[in-house]
């Protein structure tokens, strides 16, 4: 929301687990400015749903969903659905096929989670081969940031976006 904003200079780490094992993602706590620390965030560019389980802490998911042209591209700009869902350990979030995601840590310890992202495709860890980032950045992240508005999670709006349905944070159960 704001790259000008202090923050700890790393946001979250992740082992990816190789042929045979799941990815672990470990989130620090703390802000960048008013916003939560969060994972960058991507869509799938591939048909296959991800599974998130919540080993430790608490966060929200992010999902959100483009707008197709009539010839089936996306448009960046414009966003079809958008959730924010309030999650702690022990809950297990099922991610749909090219749906926009990423994890925000709202809590005071760290946000730790596995996943079964292909881990054993012929990608580096940095750029995996399943994901697109590149929308995140030319939007300056997702539809909405999740900031720290007296001591909760709350809701802006990303003004890059030209058409957002309305949002709330709900709750995983």
């Amino acid at each position: 929301m704001s790259p000008e904003a202090e923050g700890p200079a790393i946001h979250y780490y992740m082992i990816r687990g190789g042929g045979e094992k799941k990815n672990i993602t470990v989130w620090e706590t703390g802000f960048v400015g008013e916003e939560y620390i969060k994972a960058y965030g991507h869509y799938h560019i591939t048909d296959f749903k991800e599974t998130y389980w919540i080993l430790e802490g608490e966060g929200i998911l992010v999902l959100q969903a483009r707008e197709k042209n009539p010839d089936g591209t996306y448009i960046d700009e414009r966003i079809a659905s958008f959730q924010a869902i309030k999650v702690k350990a022990g809950d297990a979030m099922e991610i749909p096929p090219f749906m926009g995601h990423l994890l925000v840590n709202t809590g005071k310890a760290w946000l730790v989670t596995t996943d079964d992202s292909p881990v054993n495709l012929d990608d580096s860890a940095s750029m995996p081969a399943h994901a697109d980032y590149e929308p995140v950045r030319k939007m300056r992240g997702f539809a909405y940031y999740v900031i720290n508005k007296n001591g909760e999670p709350a809701l802006v709006r990303n003004s890059r976006y030209a058409s957002v349905p309305d949002a709330v944070i709900t709750s995983s159960r």
